[in-house]
């Protein structure tokens, strides 16, 4: 099942928990706007080639639309949709004032030079400025974009529309990012797993861990749970496996990481089979790398007792059933990945105001935000009897539908 039919799945089972009136699911479903836009640009050696831009916008019932912009070859409007639409219901359970949007350029972005990305970007910025703003739609960086398209896009925009530095977060910290972004969702996942062994009377320190994929925000887990005295015992990226039943000495991985590009030949541990590591013995499971990698092929096998959804979409419906009956307890990656676009309104808070935190406070007001949603999961889980997922998803449709019921959707 592909990320529109699960995330769709999702939100109609909340609304049926919620007792929603079917026109006004109806109307939450369908996008505000979706845009779509051909960026041509003259390459390194002369030849024009063209692009095509996407920029799904959701909903806006609760405040600017939100969400990050991919270059990646396989960017669907379908699967941009899906994500447009998690986006509406994620920034509404962390309780930020955001909706949801989502957008990308279909591209190898590994294969254009520096050059011909900012050209693109900046084409892509041109073709979009006027339905991107401050107030409007806020983007971010996604797969295959970083602080640097930001900071190009920021540029392009601003000289249509003046200096506006909130116009997309997750830009480099000289051109107003915020501190503490890069962590940001790595920390977030700390804090949403923290808040849910509080739950059960456990804490980080002294259980087991497992972490699929080390980029950004495996790499921060990685570190902030070695931190907290919890062990990481496996860690995988696409270069490998590595496994030490003694627990991995993250600094040094790191480290290894830095040097060799890979986690292979690491002398801190054994290396592992990469699809063994998801059905390895531990307490506490983390897939922070792609969807769908938890089915009803491994998903009997997983002997983790809980699982943090750092990536989305990583235990595909079927697994999720399975997995439910098993006890295993799973924290949505609605939820716990929600770290980034927290930080991503701190950054947009900042800017507006023209005045920056210091890093302790990001992370003291992440922590609280991560906590307070936690509690306000549970309590729904409670009202409607059901898990940690459509517990977040309630919470999420249901703010959403107060919001546009208050407005006056019907008219």
């Amino acid at each position: 099942m592909n990320a529109l039919a699960g995330t769709s799945r999702n939100f109609r089972l909340a609304s049926r928990l919620l007792g929603l009136d079917s026109k006004l699911e109806k109307s939450l479903l369908i996008p505000f706007r979706e845009i779509k836009v051909e960026c041509t640009i003259p390459k390194d050696d002369g030849t024009l080639v063209s692009y095509v831009g996407f920029r799904i916008q959701h909903d806006n019932a609760r405040g600017p639309m939100k969400g990050g912009i991919r270059y990646h070859p396989e960017v669907d409007p379908d699967e941009v949709n899906a994500l447009a639409q998690l986006m509406t219901w994620k920034t509404a359970v962390a309780n930020i004032p955001y909706g949801g949007a989502k957008g990308g350029i279909g591209c190898s972005p590994r294969d254009l030079s520096k050059s011909e990305l900012e050209r693109l970007t900046r084409v892509f910025t041109q073709k979009i400025h006027d339905l991107i703003g401050i107030h409007t739609d806020v983007p971010a960086p996604d797969m295959g974009t970083n602080a640097q398209t930001m900071a190009w896009i920021l540029d392009e925009y601003s000289k249509f529309h003046g200096h506006s530095p909130a116009v997309v977060t997750g830009k480099p910290i000289d051109l107003g990012g915020s501190l503490g972004r890069e962590a940001a969702t790595g920390r977030g996942v700390v804090y949403a797993t923290e808040a849910l062994l509080a739950e059960y009377w456990k804490a980080v320190k002294g259980l087991t861990f497992i972490i699929q994929g080390f980029g950004n925000v495996g790499s921060w887990v990685a570190r902030l749970i070695h931190e907290r005295g919890g062990k990481v015992i496996a860690v995988s990226d696409v270069t490998g496996a590595v496994k030490n039943q003694n627990g991995i000495d993250i600094p040094q991985l790191l480290k290894h990481k830095e040097t060799t590009g890979s986690l292979t030949g690491f002398s801190g541990g054994d290396s592992l089979d990469p699809s063994e590591l998801l059905v390895h013995e531990c307490d506490v499971l983390v897939p922070c790398a792609l969807g769908g990698v938890l089915n009803r092929e491994n998903a009997a096998h997983v002997k983790a007792k809980f699982i943090i959804e750092a990536a989305n979409h990583p235990t595909d419906p079927e697994a999720d059933e399975i997995l439910s009956k098993k006890g295993v307890i799973i924290l949505p990656d609605i939820y716990a990945n929600a770290g980034g676009v927290t930080v991503s309104y701190f950054e947009w808070v900042q800017n507006i105001q023209g005045f920056m935190w210091d890093e302790d406070k990001v992370n003291k007001e992440l922590k609280r935000y991560m906590t307070q949603a936690f509690h306000n999961i549970k309590t729904m889980c409670q009202t409607h009897h059901c898990n940690l997922r459509m517990g977040a998803f309630t919470l999420g449709v249901n703010r959403v539908a107060r919001a546009t019921l208050l407005r006056g959707w019907e008219a």
